[in-house]
Parts: C-alpha cells; sequence; structure tokens
C-alpha cells in the first residue's frame, strides 16, 4: 500500500511524495498581480519538501476576484510575474499548480483582517454576477444573473487563462469548484434557481462544470493533470450532497478531470458543519471508491494522520492548509516522525540545521 512519502505519478507529472500545500489566498496582490510575498510564500513551501504547491484563487477576470486584493490571470501581464514563481517551485523540486477561480456572488468583499465583509462601490466594490439573483446571504449584494452567453464568456475566459497558466510554466491545474464561489454555485440548487438549460435538473446544474472541463481540457496540454476542488457536501437541507459529488466525479472525470480536491461547505450561512481533525477525509474516500484520485484537506496536522489517510487507501494526496502556514517545513519534519528523513531530503544549504552536513560554528 502506498503512503505518505511515496511518489504519485498523474498523467507525464511525478509527485516525489504525497504531501501538498492548499491553495490559501493571501489577499495582497495588486491589481492582480503577483509580488515578492507570494514567491516567498510559496517558494518557502516548496524548500520545506512538499511535493504539490499551489498558487491560491486566481481569478479568471477581475469582476470573479473575491477581493480587490486577489491574484488574478486575466491578461498577459499576470503571466509573467507567476511564471517567476513557478520556476522557482519546480527548480526546488515541487510540482507547480494554480487554481483558476470566479468568486461570482461571493466576490466584492473586504480582505478577511478588515471586516470580511461586502464593499460598497464607494469602497472599491462591484456589481456581482452568479447564476441566479439570490445573494449570498442578508445584506450582501443581489448578484446580477448571467445570461446564456455570458456563461459562455466566462467559460472562455477559464480557458484562456488555462493557457496563460501553461504558458508560465505551470504542470498541474485546478478548477474551483468549492466554498460558495460561481462553478459551485451552479451545482448546488441552494444557488442555482435557473430554469434554463443550465438550472433545475442535476444535468443542468452540471452543465457549466461539464463545458467548463472541455474547455480547458482543449488547451491544457495532455500529459499535465487537471483536477477540480469540490465543496463534498452544503452541510444544509436540499443542498449539494456527497452523493451528487460522486456523480459529478464520475462525469468529469470522462472529460479529462484526473483528481477531486474535497473539501466542503461555504455555500451558504448557517451550515452546521462537524469540524475536527480530518473531517472532511470521508468525502476523499467516497469518491475514490468510485475509482477517482482524490486529495483530502481539512485540519489534518499530525503526520501520523497523514500517512494513516494515503495507507488505508483513504485519499491518494494530502493537502495542508493552516498547518503549512505554522510550519513550511512540516514535510521535513514529517519524513523525520515517520523515520524515513531520507524521503524528504533537506536543502544542503539548511543541513547544519537538521543534523546533516558537517557541524560548524556560525558564519557571517
Amino acid at each position: 500500500m502506498a503512503h505518505l512519502l511515496e511518489p504519485l505519478t498523474v498523467r507525464g507529472i511525478t509527485l516525489r511524495n504525497r504531501i501538498g500545500v492548499s491553495p490559501m489566498c493571501q489577499y495582497s496582490s495588486e491589481d492582480g498581480f503577483a509580488n515578492d510575498w507570494h514567491l516567498v510564500h510559496l517558494g518557502a513551501r516548496a524548500v520545506g519538501g512538499a511535493a504539490w504547491v499551489s498558487v491560491e484563487a486566481t481569478a479568471v477576470e477581475a469582476r470573479g476576484r473575491i477581493s480587490p486584493a486577489d491574484m488574478g490571470l486575466w491578461s498577459d501581464a499576470h503571466a509573467e510575474p507567476l511564471g517567476r514563481i513557478a520556476r522557482f517551485l519546480k527548480a526546488h523540486g515541487a510540482v507547480a499548480s494554480i487554481q483558476l477561480a470566479h468568486a461570482g456572488r461571493k466576490a466584492s468583499t473586504s480582505r478577511p483582517w478588515e471586516g470580511d465583509r461586502p464593499l460598497a462601490d464607494d469602497e472599491g466594490g462591484w456589481q456581482t454576477v452568479a447564476p441566479s439573483a439570490v445573494p449570498f446571504a442578508p445584506g450582501w449584494r443581489v448578484p446580477r444573473a448571467l445570461g446564456s452567453n455570458e456563461i459562455h464568456g466566462v467559460i472562455a475566459q477559464f480557458a484562456a487563462a488555462a493557457v496563460r497558466a501553461r504558458d508560465a510554466g505551470f504542470e498541474w491545474l485546478e478548477l474551483h469548484g468549492a466554498h460558495g464561489y460561481l462553478l459551485h454555485e451552479f451545482l448546488s440548487p441552494l444557488a442555482n434557481q435557473r430554469t434554463d438549460e443550465w438550472g433545475g435538473s442535476f444535468d443542468n446544474r452540471i452543465r457549466f462544470a461539464l463545458e467548463l472541463t472541455r474547455a480547458v481540457r482543449r488547451v491544457w496540454p495532455e500529459r499535465l493533470p487537471l483536477a477540480m476542488r469540490l465543496s463534498c457536501s452544503d452541510w444544509l437541507p436540499g443542498g449539494w450532497t456527497i452523493e451528487d459529488s460522486v456523480a459529478l466525479a464520475g462525469r468529469v472525470a470522462k472529460e479529462g478531470v484526473d483528481l477531486i480536491d474535497c473539501s466542503s461547505g461555504g455555500i451558504a450561512p448557517g451550515a452546521r458543519i462537524p469540524i475536527g481533525p480530518g473531517y472532511q477525509v470521508g468525502f476523499a474516500e467516497a469518491i475514490r471508491k468510485s475509482g477517482m484520485l482524490t486529495a483530502a484537506v481539512g485540519m489534518i496536522t499530525e503526520a501520523t494522520h497523514a500517512d494513516e489517510i494515503v495507507r488505508n487507501g483513504r485519499a491518494d494526496l494530502v493537502l495542508l492548509a493552516r498547518e503549512m502556514l505554522r510550519d513550511p517545513y512540516w514535510p521535513l519534519h514529517a519524513a523525520a516522525t515517520l523515520r524515513h528523513p531520507e524521503r524528504v531530503p533537506v536543502p544542503p544549504q539548511y543541513q547544519r540545521a537538521f543534523g546533516s552536513g558537517t557541524p560548524q560554528g556560525p558564519r557571517s
């Protein structure tokens, strides 16, 4: 049975272990551009031994940003600084991934440490869009329902961003279909109240996901993996369920998705989520049983727990978020805890701090 420190090959890409850095918004961009903060933030995790390092939710159009400080890839100019990050990650042994996203009705908000609230027009806010003119919560903007031609336009923007990501050197692409953002809004009957071909029945609600996957897979190289993050349950009556997620996974697999990144929630306030260590792992396990590769994420902090998830076939990849913020070198420490430090090599520049190499006194 595979274990946490074993390589994983997906299409033409091999991860050096099963440890990944989950996409985490930094809310530190200006006009959508990556900068030195992102290079250091992501680069440190590659140096720390992670096999898969993902850039945060990256908007395919300006109005698809969660906040004005979000990352973007809606122009060729955005690709250059992102390419610098991709090159650094690859040089230090990690596969560079990027998550393409559109925030839909949850766009136009402040940064979390500035209130995490909808922005008014005079604060730099903008009109949001969604499948239906239903706000996320009381007091939020009422989004404008997208017309069918506009939906195809958004799909085209995802494909154009995928081309830019490809040209910038990324070797793994993830489509963000979770946490109440646009793709998730189409999937969930709590947000999608359309009566045309984009809403109503299950087949109609997943149409956006299928057409988006087809459009991106046409331009994304065959040898490179394509993943999709899903909120596998809305945790609300009448919402999207794990059964829906299993069914969708089978459909997008036929269109070229290789792995489902299993998260949950975010479609509406009031969900009662039983949060605890590994609380979403069951979703990854259920989808994996259908034959799809999966990634588990959510309050996984201990090396032994992460290893158990992989060893018992519950997921193929384990993603860490907050724990990676606390410890960029978690993979190095995990390898030591699991008594196989040789499987996550220490960079030579850091060996004197990890008990490797010749002891030396202070220099410089």
